[in-house]
């Protein structure tokens, strides 16, 4: 079944986690044959779902945080369900498409791909992917990865590697599979960064085990080459898995 390591940090999550880049958007849109609904599972506080609703005449969006499904907007074409990934409400037969934005590791595979299978329509389209680490700047990059392997190594969940290999090293088992790299590029000052660091699951394993945080130490690393008031160039590199769902994918 899948985790939920986010309930706690809800609002920080919706608040501080970067949008994906229009042109993961059009890449989608251009391989899928027909937009009457849409399935983005593990949805979070509806990041993709809102940019579907564009595109779909129905998107339905579940999350197992209802906490997290609270912070999402409201929109007419977006229906919003508490659901595991393994496990949906959904007929047979039923989506066009079928999203996973930073989530696929936090599954268990084989009832994910057997449910998907299963709700997904003939040519319907199954994208998954992941964002790496951020680049700011060289001193600002030594700061967030003294954090991220020093303080916090031991604190992260081991599926976390499959983010940090690109989802390269978690099954796929579909055939036609195209993989796709974006870059997602967000202009962000030194508070956001801080609101950013403050919504990772190892962050609030180790505020949990140890009663201490490491953040305010990474932050001042950080702080002596960030002002305040400026504005800078974030990079994550996305990678993107994608394939047709054929009757027979085994």
């Amino acid at each position: 079944m899948s985790k939920d390591l986010f309930s706690q940090q809800a609002a920080a999550y919706a608040q501080f986690r970067p949008t994906y880049p229009d042109e993961l958007y059009s890449f989608l849109m251009s391989r899928v044959r027909a937009r009457q609904r849409a399935w983005d599972c593990a949805t979070g506080s509806g990041q993709v779902a809102q940019r579907l609703a564009a595109f779909f005449d129905q998107v339905e969006a579940t999350d197992l945080s209802a906490q997290q499904l609270a912070q999402a907007p409201t929109l007419p074409n977006v229906r919003y369900q508490v659901s595991p990934a393994e496990q949906t409400p959904f007929p047979d037969q039923y989506f066009d498409l079928i999203t996973v934005g930073q989530a696929l590791h936090w599954f268990a595979l084989d009832p994910f791909y057997a449910e998907a299978r299963r709700v997904a329509r003939p040519g319907a389209q199954l994208a998954v992917w992941t964002y790496g680490l951020l680049t700011i700047a060289p001193g600002i990059d030594a700061g967030v990865r003294y954090l991220y392997h020093e303080a916090l190594g031991p604190y992260w969940d081991p599926e976390r590697r499959h983010v940090e290999a690109g989802y390269a090293t978690l099954p796929f088992p579909f055939a036609d599979v195209e993989e796709r790299s974006f870059n997602l590029e967000v202009s962000w000052t030194y508070a956001h960064l801080a609101g950013y660091l403050s919504s990772w699951s190892a962050l609030r394993r180790y505020q949990n085990q140890e009663g201490t945080d490491p953040l305010p130490k990474a932050l001042a690393r950080i702080r002596t080459v960030w002002p305040e008031a400026q504005e800078k160039r974030v990079i994550f590199p996305i990678s993107l898995r994608i394939s047709t769902i054929k009757k027979g994918d085994a």
